[in-house]
């Protein structure tokens, strides 16, 4: 992928909802020293919606298929792109789901945690003081 035009595609509820600006699939991108292509250029009116409603996202594409049209509008922003290859991470196969014209990389993740405090303990303690104030 060296040197080559990239889209990154990302999970859509983590860069929108979970406000993170990038994820796995533009680190991988950037490892592997693409070109990352601003989705914001490709973008159908309804993907454009996406970006205008979470201004914080970077140049990824958060896969947003919560119901056939935006799936649609997915599938042709992702076309549009003047790019070379396609980076998902994503947990699901979006070539099982769209039509996609470029070659597809998936950039595959897992959470492992390390040191204290960890995340499951965090997310305990959430759900134990919560039961409690019902």
């Amino acid at each position: 992928m060296k040197g080559r035009r990239a889209l990154v595609i990302e999970d859509g509820p983590t860069i929108t909802h979970g406000g993170m600006a990038y994820g796995a699939g533009f680190l991988a991108a950037k490892a592997a020293a693409a070109h990352i292509v601003d989705p914001r250029m490709a973008a159908t009116p309804e993907i454009r919606k996406v970006f205008d409603a979470y201004p914080h996202i970077g140049n990824v594409l958060p896969a947003m298929g919560y119901g056939k049209a935006q799936l649609r509008a997915l599938g042709e922003t992702i076309n549009r792109a003047d790019v070379e290859v396609v980076i998902s991470a994503t947990p699901v196969d979006l070539t099982r789901l769209l039509d996609i014209k470029r070659k597809v990389v998936r950039a595959r993740y897992e959470f492992v945690e390390t040191g204290e405090p960890r995340l499951s303990s965090i997310v305990d303690e959430f759900v134990e003081r919560n039961a409690r104030e019902r």
